[in-house]
């Protein structure tokens, strides 16, 4: 039901699939309440719209959604035949579908109209949580590189997750590397351990600081990586959470 997602994290979508109606009927509900953006696909088309959800109808198992602004847009909607939305629940990603969308009216505003998806995706794995790392003293990482890049060089982290970490590349040495993996690197944790790992580049993004100078930020994900390594991840994360839970009732 899934694959149009587009995304490797739902390769085992079925281990995150909800059916319990009471449950998915609790999540639409919850979202609409936060009034949370979806992005709603139009499958099989590079067609994207923002919508939000303005009524969940348990009794009619219907769900209403917000009109594009985009009227052309909004008849390619009407005659989509799947329809695939993407929105996030308290740092939950939450994935669903739809096989038919209607045109209906809602508090005299166009809007349109969806069944109750018989199941749902909820992924709610600490990949998903990032936390940014101390800039003082930042966490640093050794990645092996040939000898005409210089050899091992450390590169300080932006944030970390179980899923894994972004690291900032000031000096350009990496180049475009997205997709590439480097075997071999190594992370020291303060006061927990050294963590070893494969580290695959998943996105580049330049950044432009206020001096005018350019850093880049690479998003690295783990490979291969050990369960006991995992664990020291895990266990670094909630230090940082509980770090900055103190700092903030110190503020307070």
């Amino acid at each position: 039901m899934y694959p149009h997602f587009q995304d490797a994290e739902l390769e085992n979508w079925h281990d995150f699939e909800v059916e319990s109606r009471k449950e998915i009927f609790s999540l639409l509900r919850g979202i609409g309440e936060k009034n949370q953006l979806i992005r709603m696909l139009i499958q099989g088309e590079s067609d994207v719209c923002v919508t939000s959800i303005l009524d969940v109808d348990e009794a009619g198992n219907s769900v209403l959604l917000d009109c594009s602004i985009d009227k052309e847009q909004n008849q390619r909607i009407l005659g989509s035949r799947r329809l695939s939305f993407e929105t996030t629940l308290d740092k939950v990603r939450i994935l669903f579908a739809a096989d038919l969308i209607e045109a209906a009216v809602f508090e005299g505003n166009p809007a349109f109209k969806i069944a109750i998806p018989p199941t749902l995706i909820r992924l709610q794995r600490r990949e998903y949580y990032r936390i940014s790392t101390p800039v003082s003293n930042p966490v640093r990482v050794v990645i092996p590189l040939p000898a005409e890049l210089g050899g091992s060089t450390t590169f300080p982290l932006a944030d970390i997750s179980c899923g894994g970490i972004a690291i900032l590349d000031n000096k350009m040495i990496l180049g475009d590397t997205i997709g590439k993996t480097y075997a071999g690197c190594s992370i020291d944790l303060p006061e927990i351990g050294q963590v070893k790992t494969e580290l695959h580049v998943r996105n580049s993004l330049d950044l432009t600081l206020l001096n005018n100078k350019t850093n880049r930020r690479l998003g690295c994900e783990f490979v291969n990586i050990p369960r006991g390594m995992l664990a020291y991840v895990q266990r670094y994360i909630t230090k940082l959470e509980r770090e900055r839970n103190a700092r903030i009732a110190g503020l307070g």
